[in-house]
């Protein structure tokens, strides 16, 4: 049996980070767990985070995994730094990618960044972008209640507007021409976002840039996958029935195979 690649986030989001790669990975078994007992992570401390996340790292190294990709941009903030180092199995995060394409992307030297409270507060992005390109100025802010929006389907109208205006108005005072998407559900926000800060702002969704890191990473240890038609299986601690319905948000149609964990997890 061929290993998978193993995705975990908080709950629903990474599936965007999912899409991404059965576009780009097509032949590849995936094998995601979403934590839909214990979301959102957002507003977790640190501490909490950590252990969650290797509590989900456990799970999906138990399902016969080759890689595991942290979905979740809060996770992925406070908990790679400690996890990477510490298993046999390459570990990829969300925050890497999505800012390396960010300082390429930008003109003017001014990147945004939004996301939940806990990942705009872990500095994460910043940092990242500061380490690559210290001239840069970022302005980074929260925007929590895109979450709860995306998962009820609230993707447009005025109370949305709205609230998008308010979020984004900090970015748009400060003359930004890059903006990270610091939180795997905003992607589903892009239309009311790109309104609110115009055209000529690029967005960046880390899912496209995750996707081709983990494809560079399996090709280097000569473990890609060229054929055949990859599996897909889903697993969450709580809840598969709304975790079924709203996937397909996010998947452009309904998983098949969605089973809920054993409760250790």
């Amino acid at each position: 049996m061929k290993k998978a690649i193993g995705v975990f986030d908080s709950g629903v989001g990474g599936l965007t980070v999912v899409r991404e790669l059965i576009r780009q990975l097509p032949c590849e078994d995936l094998v995601y767990f979403g934590d839909t007992a214990r979301v959102p992570y957002g507003i977790k401390s640190r501490e909490t985070v950590i252990r969650f996340s290797i509590e989900n790292i456990l799970f999906l190294l138990k399902q016969n995994v080759k890689l595991i990709c942290v979905a979740c941009n809060t996770a992925s903030s406070f908990a790679l730094p400690v996890v990477v180092n510490h298993f046999k199995v390459p570990i990829v995060g969300v925050i890497t990618p999505g800012a390396r394409e960010a300082v390429y992307a930008t003109q003017n030297k001014r990147i945004g960044v939004i996301g939940t409270h806990g990942t705009i507060k872990s500095r994460t992005y910043e940092n990242e972008i500061k380490q690559l390109e210290p001239s840069i100025k970022v302005t980074a802010t929260a925007c929590p209640l895109f979450v709860p929006f995306v998962e009820e389907g609230w993707l447009s109208g005025k109370v949305v507007m709205d609230v998008a205006r308010h979020y984004l108005e900090p970015l748009k005072a400060s003359g930004v021409d890059t903006v990270i998407l610091g939180c795997t559900h905003y992607p589903l926000l892009k239309p009311v976002i790109r309104q609110v800060l115009g055209k000529k702002v690029t967005l960046i969704d880390s899912a496209k840039q995750v996707a081709m890191e983990i494809k560079k990473i399996l090709a280097q240890d000569c473990c890609l996958a060229k054929n055949g038609k990859g599996r897909h299986k889903y697993y969450v601690s709580d809840n598969p029935e709304w975790f079924s319905s709203i996937a397909r948000r996010f998947l452009g149609e309904a998983p098949k195979n969605v089973s809920k964990a054993n409760s250790n997890v």
